[in-house]
């Protein structure tokens, strides 16, 4: 059996994960990265995509994140996301909803930044709506 890795996931909202797994894929800036156990330390900004956990004997575990930051150390792997959203048991009805909601936020926005995070905001989840069938096959 691999070693396993110390994985952590934070969201300003919850902890969502804290355990050991075999390997996890990180959606990075500059591409995605497979980190395991004694991986190298490193830093990496995160681009909207899927986290995928793998746990002994198990399929992966998906989550949407968007934005943040994952850091490697010698302790495992820590996930600080802007936000995370477990792929199980969301549907597409869900991701309509919070679709409605951003697009009438940006609407509403006062200054040009709130505008913009507010649309980039609607993009990220329209990216996740589109692809949610393929980011659960993967």
């Amino acid at each position: 059996m691999a070693e396993a890795l110390q994985f952590d996931l934070v969201s300003p909202e919850e902890a969502l994960m804290s355990e050991a797994v075999e390997m996890v894929i990180v959606p990075g800036s500059e591409g995605d990265f497979g980190v395991l156990a004694e991986h190298a330390p490193l830093m990496s900004t995160l681009r909207p995509g899927v986290v995928q956990v793998h746990r002994s004997g198990e399929g992966p575990f998906s989550i949407f994140v968007r934005g943040g930051f994952a850091e490697v150390t010698p302790g495992g792997l820590t996930i600080l996301a802007e936000e995370a959203i477990p792929l199980e048991n969301l549907e597409t009805s869900d991701l309509d909803d919070r679709i409605e909601v951003a697009k009438q936020r940006a609407e509403a926005a006062r200054s040009d930044d709130d505008a913009r995070d507010a649309a980039q905001y609607v993009s990220d989840l329209q990216f996740l709506r589109d692809n949610l069938e393929d980011f659960r096959k993967a």
